[in-house]
């Protein structure tokens, strides 16, 4: 027997008991959690799990981030209606769509083509048509459009290579993972000047790797 699900209980609940202990108490964030609706996102057999504090499984040995951390990111960055976003790592295009509610433009890379191909419809069914969806491996060279005013990274990073924070505008945010498991630092990196940035350590986490980020060449985008 199929359990119904009352996903918009489900959704103050997420947001009650999830997202705002996290320190989430932006009110444009939480309305956009509202607006968008994660269950749209989810791979069918973890719709009724959608809300719940767990990082989804997703097709080739992938992850959804938490409800809690996607929201907590959104808060950091901080996006504005005139940036370009630059995200790394696609997946299900949740949160590439509520960063598309927010900004100008948004280029989002995936290594998987199913994932950029699936990803057009999800947007579309939210008619945002501001996201330029690239199949492409960024740590092989992406050449993208930098510079970003936001650059966001959905896998965590051994280590930071510095041309990635160069891709920034003066006054772009940088969201990215950095570290091994099971011990990673969030941060969040502002590019203050033309050689000068300001990084804020947000908070400890545990998320898979971005694909190939153990392996040389840098970033180079």
């Amino acid at each position: 027997m199929t359990i119904q699900i009352d996903f918009e209980q489900a959704r103050l609940n997420m947001i009650e008991q999830q997202i705002r202990p996290w320190q989430v108490l932006d009110q444009d964030v939480l309305h956009l959690l509202h607006e968008i609706h994660r269950e749209d996102f989810v791979p069918d057999n973890y719709q009724q799990l959608a809300l719940a504090d767990i990082n989804t499984p997703l097709a080739h040995e992938q992850l959804m981030m938490t409800p809690k951390l996607e929201a907590r990111l959104m808060q950091a960055v901080a996006i504005q209606q005139k940036d370009k976003v630059l995200e790394i790592g696609t997946g299900s295009a949740y949160l590439t769509a509520l960063i598309a509610k927010c900004a100008r433009q948004v280029d989002s890379v995936d290594i998987f083509t199913d994932f950029s191909n699936e990803a057009r419809a999800k947007l579309d069914n939210y008619q945002l048509n501001n996201v330029h969806l690239h199949t492409g491996d960024v740590l092989s060279g992406w050449q993208g459009e930098s510079p970003y005013d936001v650059i966001v990274v959905t896998g965590s990073l051994p280590r930071l290579d510095p041309a990635l924070q160069e891709q920034l505008t003066t006054g772009g945010r940088l969201f990215v993972i950095v570290g091994e498991s099971p011990v990673m630092e969030a941060s969040l990196i502002t590019r203050i000047g033309e050689n000068e940035w300001h990084t804020e350590a947000l908070f400890e986490t545990d998320l898979p790797a971005l694909i190939g980020a153990d392996l040389p060449p840098p970033f180079l985008l």
